[in-house]
């Protein structure tokens, strides 16, 4: 027995149908899709309306909380909302960086994080987030130079003296840092391989053990950020032999960078940044960011962010984001290639 057959009109009738209803459901979700972008837009405008969250992914007293304590007492004046700082360190910034990564992205927790951010992915294994799904960028504060130090009562003058050193004794050239896997481990481990020497590397707990070593003559070179090493530079105890910005450092005059003294295009750069949670929507990121911008160019918080060594740059999301991926695989090469744990 055949099927039942379907005259031409009466097709033609459900073929309309369809349509109606095709045309209603777009119309429905277009609608929706309206409704969504005209309410995330409401929230940008009227954000913040509540207290914001700033975790500072490293403990009291660093560069990182004190730059999230300076923004969030501007942000604080400029929108008539509390800026409240939390600090959630350990794990080289990670576990407060996975706490932003883990919020709501509605604009209440943002996080303030360090270098070690574009390095953690490679160093860390397991990290409970994605450092380039997860995260929305904000803005790049700003970055700072790092300089190669020698107690004063050491031979070096110069950087080309540290690689004639190491050359004669491979390995018997130590430098200090402050801590295993920070950007000063990694930039003299470049450094290692780039020019084919060894440095001996001594990890510390920080710049305040770093600086006492070194300033005590214990560890024969040192690097770290220009603002850590500045105080010593200054006070006779400490000299300074490189720097590892393309440039002169103007906080150090008359200090060459490590690129003119033997490794052309060398550069290493500490740096700052604010993220969200991922998923946020562009329009409150926008509304985010214009806010840090205009806390950035308040003169006071310039002065006091300069004062923590950074050069201030207020770059929008697009640049912070461009930092990160540049970032990750420089550093993924260095841990790579010399096989760097975590706690070394």
């Amino acid at each position: 027995m055949g099927g039942m057959s379907v005259s031409p009109r009466t097709a033609a009738a459900q073929r309309r149908g369809l349509r109606r209803i095709s045309s209603s459901l777009a119309l429905a979700i277009i609608v929706a899709l309206n409704g969504l972008v005209e309410s995330s837009t409401v929230v940008a405008q009227t954000w913040p309306t509540k207290p914001v969250k700033v975790i500072a992914v490293f403990p009291p007293g660093g560069s990182v909380d004190q730059v999230a304590r300076i923004l969030a007492q501007q942000m604080s004046i400029q929108t008539g909302q509390s800026f409240i700082v939390e600090n959630r360190g350990g794990a080289s910034g990670s576990i407060g960086t996975a706490a932003v990564a883990k919020a709501e992205p509605d604009g209440y927790t943002i996080g303030v994080v360090f270098d070690t951010h574009a390095v953690n992915p490679s160093l860390i294994a397991g990290l409970p987030f994605d450092t380039l799904k997860d995260l929305t960028p904000l803005m790049l504060i700003g970055t700072g130079a790092m300089a190669l130090v020698t107690h004063v009562d050491q031979p070096y003058k110069s950087f080309a003296e540290v690689v004639a050193a190491a050359k004669a004794k491979p390995g018997g050239v130590s430098y200090g840092t402050i801590g295993a896997g920070s950007l000063g481990h990694l930039a003299m481990a470049q450094l290692g391989n780039q020019l084919g020497v060894e440095f001996n590397h001594i990890p510390y707990r920080g710049g305040g053990p770093l600086m006492n070593d070194a300033i005590g003559n214990q560890v024969p070179l040192a690097i770290g950020s220009v603002f850590l090493v500045s105080p010593y530079i200054a006070n006779g105890k400490l000299r300074a032999i490189a720097v590892t910005s393309a440039q002169p450092d103007p906080k150090l005059p008359g200090v060459a960078p490590i690129a003119s003294q033997g490794v052309p295009g060398f550069a290493a750069y500490t740096w700052w940044g604010v993220f969200a949670p991922g998923a946020m929507p562009s329009a409150l990121q926008k509304r985010i960011y214009d806010e840090l911008a205009k806390a950035v160019k308040a003169p006071a918080v310039r002065e006091k962010l300069s004062a923590q060594g950074i050069e201030v740059t207020g770059a929008p999301p697009a640049e912070l984001d461009a930092l990160v991926r540049k970032e990750m695989p420089r550093w993924a090469k260095v841990i790579k290639d010399n096989n760097i744990k975590s706690g070394d």
